[in-house]
């Protein structure tokens, strides 16, 4: 079955930086696209980051020039590097892997932004 592990989450103080780790199985990995969504409360679930198999990356607008994602195929596992944090980036964060017809979602990692 498929199952997405996250992990790296944690506090940190604004400006600070993480690094998220999205450990997959169950699937093909490698022909997925992976994304990481975040949810803060209140909001809706939204998109941060998403990869393509071939390498092609998406950002939100909010995040762009401070997050990078990327992906180990070797590794099956997708990060999220979080530089430069706001408190407005506290949210729970989900990894996402999409391979038609399924979208599979992790359980989430908190991360909070406070001084």
């Amino acid at each position: 079955q498929v199952q997405l592990v996250e992990s790296g989450g944690g506090l940190v103080q604004p400006g600070g930086s993480l690094r998220l780790s999205c450990a997959a199985s169950g699937f093909a990995f490698g022909l997925a696209v992976m994304g990481w969504y975040r949810q803060a409360p209140g909001h809706e679930r939204e998109l941060v980051a998403r990869v393509y198999s071939g390498g092609t990356t998406n950002y939100a607008d909010s995040v762009k020039g401070r997050f990078t994602i990327s992906r180990d195929n070797a590794k099956n596992t997708v990060y999220l590097q979080m530089n430069s944090l706001k408190v407005e980036d506290t949210a729970v964060y989900y990894c996402n892997a999409n391979l038609f017809p399924r979208s599979s979602w992790g359980q989430g990692t908190q991360v909070t932004v406070s001084s």
